[in-house]
């Protein structure tokens, strides 16, 4: 569950959000209004999985829904799941928050997304709160930045985070004649490994990394950014320049990315073009492709495994087995030798919530820390609790967890300011461009860098 860029912001007007309404069934309730000034009743929106079968979130917060009407008697908890892809999610999300009339009075706000929401003036500042709430301490300083606004107040409550690495299959590995403890160093060696695959097990997808518009956020951070923040020595952010606040152009690192993009697909070592398009590749990779092994390498999250657990309806308890873990190389191996990225979810209280005190409340009631720890091991996240972290229990809950916990070290974040959805989108048309063959590097490379200056109002820069 990653999340995907955003569309431009506008002014909706009345009769585009009449029309949202009308069209989009699993928000009838939210349309309807928000808590209605009811103070006794809290409106909890998230985004529930399009994979009916997976229900980690939705399990989790009826528990949290019971423990907390027992502690508060005559509050009431109401539920309300938006259940749509990434896009629309945040489309609909922002629709929410823009009338009192419509607004939750809590919101699951993805990192990348909560500084666009911040500066359009949708989410409430929570540091009066957080000042008096003693569990805050707990949380690491690398998760609490990811939820601050450019005013260096806080907006959100980190409820985990997560890394990335090469899920890869051991059968398909043997059969291909590749190693079982496979540590590629480089990005040759990643490909070759696919060629290998391409080569020795026919009707298998060699390698996935996920690409183009319709996957979205999936694709920029899952996949460019994982190559991009491996080019260079790790010094520098290669998308933005804190020193002038600029966004950066196209240089060799970004071409270079683009055009591993480009070979994976150009040598048909990835999926077919139009599987690799399709809005739901990541529920196949999961779901389809690694279980029954038609897959063989997959650029992916530390979040997998959650769809395999007892009761995801992806029951796959062999994985640990069945599937190696590896981290991504940087580029030529440069030093550290190995890269990675995070983001990560919070829960926001929006500025028009009817009930922001209670909606605090409900937050502490999840993060607790036996709460956090249930929600890290469900969801197959990684905990930004460090008493957690430090848990014995934690680390040994589910294979893998230690792996990624690991990466965190050799981790990088996205520039998650304003303008950011609109640079992913940029990212995000450049890949496909390559990927369909509409376009070479170069070209897909100049047509960034003029959707850059147009999504950064031309606060940009080259290196």
């Amino acid at each position: 569950m990653r999340p995907t860029a955003a569309r431009p912001r506008t002014t909706a007007r009345p009769t585009a959000f009449v029309a949202l309404c009308a069209a989009a069934p699993l928000l009838l309730t939210a349309c309807g209004g928000g808590s209605g000034g009811d103070p006794d009743t809290l409106k909890v929106s998230f985004k529930q999985s399009t994979d009916n079968s997976v229900k980690v979130m939705d399990t989790y917060l009826a528990d949290i829904k019971r423990q907390f009407e027992k502690a508060n008697p005559g509050k009431k908890v109401e539920l309300v799941p938006i259940k749509a892809p990434d896009a629309e999610y945040y489309t609909k999300l922002q629709q929410m928050l823009r009338s009192p009339r419509t607004a939750p009075d809590l919101v699951y706000e993805d990192t990348f997304l909560i500084n666009s929401d911040i500066t359009s003036g949708y989410l409430k500042p929570l540091d009066p709160y957080l000042a008096g709430w003693k569990d805050w301490d707990r949380f690491a300083d690398t998760a609490k930045a990811a939820a601050q606004g450019e005013d260096g107040k806080t907006y959100g409550v980190p409820d985990g985070t997560d890394t990335r690495g090469l899920w890869f299959s051991r059968d398909v590995f043997a059969k291909a004649g590749l190693p079982a403890d496979w540590r590629p160093r480089t990005w040759e060696d990643v490909l070759d490994a696919a060629r290998a695959i391409k080569k020795k097990v026919p009707g298998v997808i060699p390698l996935n990394v996920y690409t183009g518009k319709p996957v979205g956020e999936a694709a920029t951070m899952q996949t460019f950014e994982m190559l991009l923040y491996g080019t260079g020595d790790g010094s520098s952010d290669p998308l933005y320049d804190k020193d002038s606040k600029k966004w950066v152009t196209a240089g060799q690192g970004f071409r270079d990315a683009l055009s591993f993009v480009e070979t994976v697909y150009k040598e048909k070592l990835g999926p077919d073009v139009a599987d690799a398009l399709d809005p739901n590749v990541g529920t196949r990779v999961r779901g389809e492709w690694l279980p029954e092994g038609k897959l063989g390498i997959a650029l992916d999250g530390s979040w997998l495994p959650q769809d395999w657990l007892e009761g995801s309806g992806h029951e796959w308890p062999e994985w640990s087995k069945e599937l190696g873990l590896a981290a991504m190389p940087t580029q030529n191996g440069q030093a550290p030798g190995k890269v990675s990225m995070s983001g990560g979810w919070t829960w926001a209280i929006p500025a028009k919530a009817a009930n922001p005190d209670l909606a605090f409340e409900f937050v502490k009631t999840m993060q607790t820390k036996a709460n956090a720890q249930k929600w890290y091991v469900a969801n197959s996240g990684i905990a930004v609790r460090e008493d957690v972290a430090a848990d014995p229990a934690y680390t040994a809950a589910q294979p893998g967890i230690r792996f990624f916990t690991e990466l965190v070290e050799h981790t990088h974040y996205r520039p998650a300011y304003p303008a950011y959805p609109k640079v992913s989108t940029a990212i995000q048309e450049a890949m496909e461009a390559v990927t369909t063959g509409d376009a070479s590097v170069e070209e897909a490379a100049r047509g960034y860098d003029e959707a850059l200056r147009d999504a950064a109002g031309g606060q940009v820069t080259s290196k």
